[in-house]
């Protein structure tokens, strides 16, 4: 068994509407509350930052699942939405929803489209982000995948 440490240091001067900051390997940044949820919107925060991981790891995992089953690949990109929910004051991430945009090259046949399609929904259930949040926000694909 390998096991990999991650670390991230936090500064959090108090209170709701205060900026904190947070630094680890590679990212440095600020942190508060959005504007959405009445805050002052400067940096990321914790909503971004939960989408912007399960994002990463699905597109970064289908990449490596293209890769393995060799499929021609002429662009792959994606845009992903998370939705929270706030009902009497609680604050619920209830949804992630990945749009991803994959297309081989015109060389492709039929047999490779098809592996595609497949590999676009097996990425989401490799991808260790959306198993650690599995059962607790609800995971939704819409993919468009075709030949260049």
């Amino acid at each position: 068994m390998t096991l990999h440490h991650f670390h991230l240091k936090a500064d959090w001067p108090g209170g709701r509407n205060e900026v904190g900051y947070i630094e680890s390997d590679k990212l440095k940044t600020k942190i508060s509350i959005p504007k959405e949820m009445d805050g002052p919107d400067i940096g990321t925060n914790p909503d971004e930052m939960l989408l912007g991981a399960a994002a990463t790891c699905y597109i970064i995992s289908l990449g490596a699942l293209i890769e393995r089953a060799r499929l021609p690949l002429a662009e792959m990109s994606m845009d992903s939405e998370g939705i929270v929910d706030v009902t009497e004051g609680v604050f619920t991430y209830k949804k992630i929803i990945h749009k991803p945009k994959v297309f081989l090259t015109n060389e492709a046949d039929e047999k490779q489209l098809q592996r595609l399609d497949k590999l676009v929904k097996q990425a989401e259930s490799s991808c260790m982000i959306s198993k650690a949040i599995a059962g607790n926000v609800e995971l939704e694909l819409q993919a468009e995948t075709g030949i260049q």
